[in-house]
């Protein structure tokens, strides 16, 4: 064994080198020593502190003996013994094994310094790349060894049954520490590395949607950091803000998904939103979602403010009223809605020549005007639509050439007077049909 792997493990890196490999981290030991528990502290105390002294002068022999089984019965393990591999899994088994024997001669022993030291071998393991499983299988697969040959040991010496059976439970008891210390570095890391890389992707975000451009090699230089591949286009889904928006996890719709959950504007960059609509409806629970159009990379903001107008528009009742909103769905609202400012003004000037009517006649001669606009025309089709008698509609035509007179034959007009129209349609102004019974007082007031 001395010639496979060089040195002695005890030799080269005993329990002393361990603790000065991991110090104790105060954060993480709760500022205090971890003391093992009453039912620990009788078991340690049932065996015979001599006992020790007798089985000392074996534990290079115990180290590389479970060190030995443990790369031969756990695959992760079962590779060349050096670096920090060799640093962390000889010295943390040294270190198990000469605690072992503290704990007999003094089982009121501090036990900062072990638990620390697992602790770090707990965070090495994950940050190499080995399973959880795979510690506790090493952890459990080594207490085997060391207890086998103690147990031989015992028996050589006439160590009484009763003895043998305490140092068992005393041993595995111990073991059930380790792996707590361990697992307890095992998980920290992991979820420090989670919290890092959900860090790192929200960044990313960020500078995808930054306005105006982040340069192209600062987004692959960070993309490169989140394990995130760049696609050629991306789509933005904005999210509607609800409190408990913090409880869903960003890893909840899969790695290629980017999440922002933590502005009052979230939203989720994604390369084929199609591919995430199951995941997106069962995450929702309950809240709204648009989904702005496929963009090329460098314009995600575009399609980030598509889908917050979208968005927006839901929620005023302009667009129907549905758990997501598909951008492509609805462009020409959105590209009506889009400046709001400017297509106001225009309803105003074209609309001008009925500011002196009343509310009921502006509403019919709306309603007339832009079902004229959208059938070319035709009186009874208009008739149809508005489910008015023909007459009527001619009437109200007579009121319209009256006000608009030569605006119905131009073009460009006749397009302002749609645009104006549909936008008090959509904001839920004018344009309503009118039913039979107002028929009578069309009649009665026509120009």
């Amino acid at each position: 064994m001395t010639e496979q792997h060089g040195r002695s493990p005890r030799a080269d890196l005993t329990a002393t080198a361990m603790r000065k490999l991991a110090p104790v981290d105060t954060a993480e030991t709760g500022g205090r020593d971890r003391r093992k528990t009453d039912a620990a502290l009788k078991l340690w105390r049932t065996i015979p502190p001599e006992l020790a002294n007798k089985l000392i002068p074996m534990t290079p022999q115990l180290v590389m003996s479970a060190v030995q089984e443990i790369q031969r019965s756990v695959p992760d393990y079962a590779k060349p013994l050096q670096g920090k591999f060799r640093e962390v899994l000889v010295g943390a088994v040294d270190m198990a094994v000469v605690k072992c024997f503290e704990n007999i001669c003094d089982p009121n022993t501090p036990q900062a310094d072990w638990d620390a030291a697992f602790r770090y071998a707990g965070r090495v393991e994950f940050l190499e790349g080995r399973t959880l499983d795979a510690l506790q299988t090493a952890v459990r697969v080594g207490a085997r060894v060391v207890w086998r040959q103690l147990s031989a040991a015992g028996r050589s010496i006439g160590l009484p049954h009763d003895a043998l059976f305490n140092l068992a439970d005393a041993i595995f008891a111990w073991v059930d520490e380790l792996c707590s210390a361990a697992i307890a570095g095992y998980t920290a890391a992991q979820a420090r590395s989670s919290g890092a890389l959900e860090r790192r992707r929200r960044q990313l975000l960020k500078l995808l949607l930054a306005d105006p451009p982040a340069t192209r090699q600062s987004i692959v230089d960070l993309a490169g950091a989140t394990d995130w591949d760049l696609p050629a286009r991306v789509s933005v889904i904005a999210l509607e803000y609800r409190e408990d928006q913090h409880r869903l996890p960003a890893s909840a719709l899969g790695p290629e998904v980017l999440v922002d959950l933590e502005s009052t504007e979230p939203c989720l960059v994604v390369a084929d939103a199609a591919r995430h609509l199951v995941g997106l409806q069962r995450e929702l629970r309950g809240r709204r979602a648009a989904i702005g159009p496929s963009v090329p990379l460098a314009d995600a903001v575009l399609s980030l403010r598509c889908a917050r107008k979208a968005m927006s528009l839901v929620q005023r009742g302009v667009l129907p009223d549905q758990p997501i909103t598909q951008c492509v769905e609805n462009l020409s609202t959105l590209a009506l809605m889009s400046d709001e400012f400017l297509v106001s003004h225009l309803t105003g000037r074209v609309l001008l020549p009925f500011a002196n009517l009343t509310t009921k006649q502006r509403d019919r001669l709306e309603s007339t005007l832009l079902a004229w606009l959208e059938t070319r025309g035709g009186i009874n089709e208009i008739a149809t639509r508005l489910d008015v008698h023909p007459q009527t509609v001619r009437y109200r035509m007579h009121q319209l050439e009256t006000l608009l007179g030569d605006h119905l034959s131009d073009p460009e007009e006749r397009l302002t007077m749609e645009i104006a129209l549909r936008y008090r349609r959509l904001i839920g102004v004018g344009t309503h049909a009118t039913t039979d019974a107002d028929e009578d007082e069309i009649l009665e007031n026509a120009i």
